[in-house]
């Protein structure tokens, strides 16, 4: 009987791979997530090449402004957009006639929410300048960031709802392209300033929001049209959205700023860049997730939305596996090439932070089954259990065991996730019956 079963099991994992490779080879799925990975990575290159030049050019002081007023921007954008780039893809990708009224929604929530958080946060600051993050200047160019950024960043979750990965590709590195031949411009001129540095960045942005907003309009006729009643109904979707984006960056993020409480700045440098290997290696199943994403919501049939979900997470699981042996082997040597033999201690933290990467990363993919139903409330439940789990058990720990201690967490709390959306998916949608009924719902 156990050879039997072993046998069953044998044959079914070749069944999987065959399907996976039959996914890859048959559909244009794998070819637009290749497209976009290799865009990623250029894009990646190109972030690393303009962080590296901007340094070089404005020192450590300059640097440290720059980033502050990034910081301003990016944080407005990753907070402010409400889950509205959620939920714009899970109903676009079912109904693309939305587009006109989902774009002029886009417009008016990002130049609300950018000019009412920004009019609020200038006002603080010009009431009691003593606690300014950055000068005015400064100040300026990271709030004019937000509403130009979210409507950049909610463009260009339409594109790929409406599946124009190619255009939503060009578009990402004309973004970084533009940005950093400005950059060279401004230093081949010696303009070199935190606020030249920071325009020549947002220009880039501008003319990517630019862009992506004319491919858009140019699917219906006439100017966007704002629909409140479709607002109302998206925000349904949006909040939920919203809080598991905001739960899982707690979960993501506040190991690294509890390294920097507990152990100070020179740790948080090591942790922060096992934390940076640890993000280029996910940028496979991000750009894996990113794409099934709006290809699973325009899928009604939910069997085969399972199916394809379960393809998807199989075949991302088998590309992390030699990609994390490969990156274990050599960690030791790659961060004592590029970093220095003083920053080694990183090397040993992403290690421990290895299998959090590979659950991670599979969670990524197969949580966009549950994303694509509209985001249920089981999975609020997940991340808020594990962003609690992780704070706690990282307070008891890194005092005890350092940065280590910080990455085996990580690992510990991602897997607990993984679990739990395998767990939620075993017992509510895998059983025939329960899918039978959905199917129906």
């Amino acid at each position: 009987m156990t050879t039997l079963a072993n046998t069953k099991v044998a044959s079914s994992t070749r069944s999987q791979a065959r399907s996976f490779a039959a996914l890859l080879w048959h559909s244009d799925f794998a070819n637009k997530v290749a497209q976009t990975y290799a865009t990623q990575v250029v894009a990646l290159a190109l972030a690393v090449i303009t962080t590296i030049v901007i340094a070089r050019a404005l020192g450590p002081a300059g640097r440290g402004l720059y980033a502050a007023t990034l910081a301003i921007g990016v944080l407005g954008v990753q907070f402010g957009n409400f889950g509205l780039s959620g939920s714009n893809t899970y109903y676009l990708a079912q109904e693309p006639k939305l587009l006109r009224a989902v774009l002029g929604n886009t417009l008016l929530a990002s130049v609300g929410i950018g000019s009412f958080g920004g009019a609020a946060v200038w006002s603080f600051f010009h009431l009691f300048p003593r606690y300014a993050i950055v000068p005015g200047p400064l100040l300026v160019i990271g709030l004019i960031w937000v509403p130009i950024g979210l409507t950049y960043m909610l463009c260009q979750s339409m594109l790929l709802a409406l599946h124009r990965v190619t255009e939503y590709n060009m578009i990402e590195l004309t973004n970084r392209s533009v940005a950093l031949v400005l950059i060279g411009v401004i230093v081949s001129r010696r303009l070199i300033t935190p606020e030249s540095m920071l325009i020549a960045v947002l220009s880039g942005q501008v003319v990517g929001t630019v862009w992506s907003y004319s491919r858009l309009s140019r699917c219906f006729e006439g100017l966007p049209r704002p629909s409140l009643a479709i607002l109302r109904e998206h925000l349904r979707v949006s909040f939920k959205a919203y809080v598991i984006l905001f739960l899982s960056f707690t979960v993501l993020k506040a190991d690294t700023l509890l390294v920097k409480w507990i152990l100070g700045a020179e740790q948080t440098g090591y942790y922060s860049i096992a934390a940076s290997m640890a993000d280029y290696v996910l940028l496979l199943p991000t750009t894996i997730g990113m794409i099934l994403f709006p290809k699973l919501s325009g899928i009604r049939d939910i069997v085969g939305k399972l199916r394809r979900a379960k393809r998807a997470t199989i075949g991302t699981a088998f590309c992390l596996l030699p990609s994390l042996a490969v990156s274990g082997l050599v960690a030791r040597y790659a961060v004592k090439l590029l970093f220095g033999a003083a920053f080694l201690p990183a090397a040993d933290a992403y290690l421990w932070l290895i299998p959090g990467i590979f659950t991670l990363g599979v969670e990524i993919v197969l949580v966009q089954f549950l994303n694509s139903i509209g985001y249920p409330p089981i999975v609020m439940w997940v991340w808020l259990f594990s962003s609690v789990a992780n704070i706690a058990l990282n307070i008891y720990v890194i005092p005890r065991q350092g940065i280590v201690g910080a990455s085996a967490v990580s690992s510990i709390t991602y897997t607990l996730a993984l679990v739990f959306i395998i767990a939620i998916l075993r017992f509510r949608w895998y059983k025939p019956a329960a899918v039978s009924e959905a199917s129906h719902a």
